[in-house]
């Protein structure tokens, strides 16, 4: 692979130019109806199924039916939690941790904020998963809001919504849809999360392809 093809991110210190511009996405309640398109919304996290993508393959002799969607998954929890100004989460599913985003300009941010203004969580880079969804089920019932894109490799930041969720549901994504894991309304949240194992990332930087920081409202909707 050629250097300009292998782009990797320091995920817990990610290099931010200061003053970026904000871009506000839509904010919208988590329904049925709502969140055709994106995935399915989940009532009971252990039998839910979570989908996997057979097996790409480039020739004109198929896959054979029933294989090359055998990798299996991994679950476990995604912890998210709130320090001051700054969002992280652990997914110990896969073993990654993560700055997840902001409450403010990230040059500005501290973890020993006592005061911080939660209305907003501003991103600065996303992902999805070719090889499968990715299921999320908050364990203590808390509310969150799920920012997603599902316009493949020619994402814009115009094609972002924010889904307000109850606590009274999980989500699974299907393959292909952009996501950023979740945000708590809380300080703090655990959420079951299941997804396929070969945990293919295709990744975004919206600072350094866009210029801006993705604004998600944290807030129900009115």
């Amino acid at each position: 692979m050629s250097q300009g093809n292998d782009q990797r991110f320091d995920y817990m210190n990610p290099d931010i130019p200061e003053g970026l511009p904000h871009f506000e996405i839509p904010l919208v309640t988590a329904t049925a109806e709502s969140f055709a398109g994106y995935g399915t919304l989940v009532t009971d996290h252990q039998k839910h199924p979570v989908p996997i993508t057979q097996w790409p393959h480039t020739g004109w002799r198929p896959v054979d039916a029933g294989t090359g969607d055998e990798g299996g998954y991994v679950d476990g929890v995604f912890d998210f939690w709130w320090e001051g100004d700054v969002l992280y989460g652990e997914n110990l599913a896969v073993q990654d941790k993560y700055v997840l985003g902001w409450s403010t300009n990230p040059e500005d941010a501290k973890t020993d904020n006592p005061n911080p203004d939660r209305s907003k969580l501003l991103l600065w880079h996303a992902n999805h998963h070719p090889d499968g969804g990715q299921l999320f089920y908050p364990l203590d019932g808390q509310p969150f809001i799920a920012a997603l894109a599902k316009t493949g490799d020619d994402m814009k930041p115009d094609d972002w919504v924010a889904f307000y969720c109850d606590g009274s549901f999980g989500i699974c994504i299907d393959a292909g849809i952009w996501h950023e894991a979740i945000t708590p309304l809380d300080s703090k949240a655990r959420f079951y999360d299941k997804q396929g194992a070969v945990h293919a990332r295709i990744s975004a930087n919206f600072p350094k392809e866009f210029g801006v920081l993705i604004s998600v409202p944290l807030r129900i909707p009115e």
